[in-house]
């Protein structure tokens, strides 16, 4: 890992995470956005179509495709919001009830299984660092230029 870039680093163990996840999630006939999208959503009161894909960091196109292929699965419904009657919310089915659970079942034993093996400082600081990161990013810090005096 020595002579990695932080990018390659984040980029291979996301992409190790995700195959991990999907493997996971196939054998119930699920992906891991599925899963993310499962636990993103309200249980009892629903969540705003408009408000999930931000939450998950998911583009619409994405987020609408796994939303159909969840509502053919019997996994969510879609009903209008009774705050708003332009707006949709999304509401878990009993099925899709009992799906979250895996997910987060599965999401937890991950997250006991990486404490298992990395100290609480460690985690402490990656937690950190990755803050850092997406701060960093999000006020656009990296590629804009900076002015001298």
């Amino acid at each position: 890992m020595k002579d990695k870039t932080i990018d390659y680093v984040l980029r291979a163990t996301w992409q190790a995470v995700s195959r991990m996840y999907n493997e996971e999630a196939s054998k119930y006939g699920a992906t891991m956005a599925t899963g993310f999208a499962l636990l993103s959503i309200d249980r009892e009161k629903g969540t705003p179509s408009t408000t999930l894909g931000p939450k998950m960091g998911m583009e619409a196109t994405s987020l609408t495709r796994t939303l159909k292929s969840m509502e053919e699965k019997g996994l969510i419904n879609r009903q209008k919001n009774p705050a708003d009657g332009r707006g949709v919310l999304i509401h878990l089915t009993e099925e899709g009830k009992e799906k979250r659970e895996l997910s987060k079942t599965t999401v937890l034993k991950f997250n006991e299984t990486i404490k298992e093996y990395v100290s609480d400082e460690k985690l402490q600081h990656f937690m950190e660092v990755a803050e850092i990161i997406n701060e960093l990013i999000a006020e656009k810090q990296i590629y804009t230029e900076k002015k001298t005096k």
